[in-house]
């Protein structure tokens, strides 16, 4: 029944359409803060331009909630859901649902919109206005009212409870949440666990919880940069690693990396994919841990490298080292074939 529903494909389709919004959002807010602005609180107010562009990203980041119900309410109903997605997206935002409670209303109003197409009959001379008004109409009144009064209720209460859960967390249990995420953020190279985990991280975000957002962008950039740094101590102490198909992926990779764009280490996971995973969730983990248990926190959503002068907790950056050391120990300690010249 669920594989029927294929919650992962409308999920992931709409993130790739969120995505363009998270990162010139995350950007905006990261330039602003970086250049002293501030958010707008009163528009009648003299303001500066590192304020505009502060306040813009912030309210790009607020319209995730409709973005990801908007999106995810087309991808199962193509365009007669678009826009009821959207109105269950502000729905959530409103009533306090935040991200988690727009995706829920986008999957709500989505298969609703499936079934009224399987059982509206309209006269042949009506049905240009089924998919433009009263496919829309419809599904918006009754998932509408249903997200106010019904579904909106439990997730609102699941939303402040895990805030209050996460904001309680002490100690080793802090340690365990951070090492999850980085683990997952970090364990297929941005696929479908990757992007489980920035969801979650993406949705905490909108509470006002920054730590697990950092934990996510870390996560994501070591796998990248765990590979250069493996390289480079080949080089330092003699030691070939890789072979030239190898290092001239790297070589791309490491940008990539500073671009908090996983992928380019896949080309290379492929020829070890087990150590290679072990070793990247291995040194993540203790990476979220950590960034987790110093309570490291990332304002922006991505491209945090960019942002790092404007952290005030740069300790964040030393974890990395904790991947880099667990990826070059599988590199050097363990038995390997031959790197293979071309």
């Amino acid at each position: 029944m669920l594989k029927k529903l294929e919650l992962k494909k409308h999920a992931l389709t709409a993130i790739s359409y969120m995505l363009p919004l998270v990162v010139a959002s995350g950007l905006l807010i990261a330039i602003g803060n970086l250049t002293g602005g501030g958010v707008i609180e009163d528009y009648s107010a003299p303001y500066t331009w590192s304020d505009a562009l502060t306040s813009l990203g912030v309210m790009g980041m607020g319209l995730l909630p409709p973005f990801i119900a908007g999106y995810v309410s087309f991808s199962i109903a193509d365009r007669p859901g678009l826009a009821p997605g959207f109105l269950m997206g502000c729905i959530a935002k409103e009533i306090g649902a935040g991200f988690l409670g727009g995706m829920l209303g986008g999957y709500l109003v989505g298969y609703f919109i499936l079934w009224l197409k399987h059982i509206i009959r309209v006269p042949k001379w009506a049905e240009g206005l089924v998919p433009m008004m009263i496919i829309p109409l419809i599904s918006s009144l009754v998932c509408g009212l249903l997200m106010f009064f019904v579904i909106g209720v439990p997730i609102v209460w699941l939303t402040n409870w895990l805030t209050e859960f996460l904001m309680g967390m002490q100690g080793a249990s802090r340690f365990v949440f951070g090492a999850i995420m980085g683990a997952m953020a970090s364990s297929d190279f941005g696929g479908p666990i990757n992007k489980v985990a920035s969801l979650f991280a993406d949705g905490l975000l909108l509470e006002g919880i920054q730590q697990p957002e950092a934990i996510k962008v870390c996560a994501s950039m070591v796998p990248p940069f765990g590979v250069s740094f493996c390289w480079l101590l080949s080089k330092i102490f003699h030691k070939p690693k890789f072979s030239q198909a190898e290092e001239d992926n790297i070589a791309v990779a490491f940008p990539m990396g500073l671009c908090m764009i996983t992928e380019g280490v896949i080309p290379i996971a492929m020829n070890d994919i087990i150590r290679v995973v072990v070793s990247c969730c291995t040194g993540a983990a203790v990476a979220g841990g950590l960034l987790m248990t110093w309570n490291v926190g990332s304002p922006v959503p991505y491209w945090w490298r960019l942002y790092h002068p404007g952290n005030d907790q740069p300790a964040a950056f030393h974890c990395r080292f904790a991947h880099w050391f667990c990826y070059y120990r599988r590199r050097s300690v363990y038995p390997e074939k031959e790197a293979i010249r071309s």
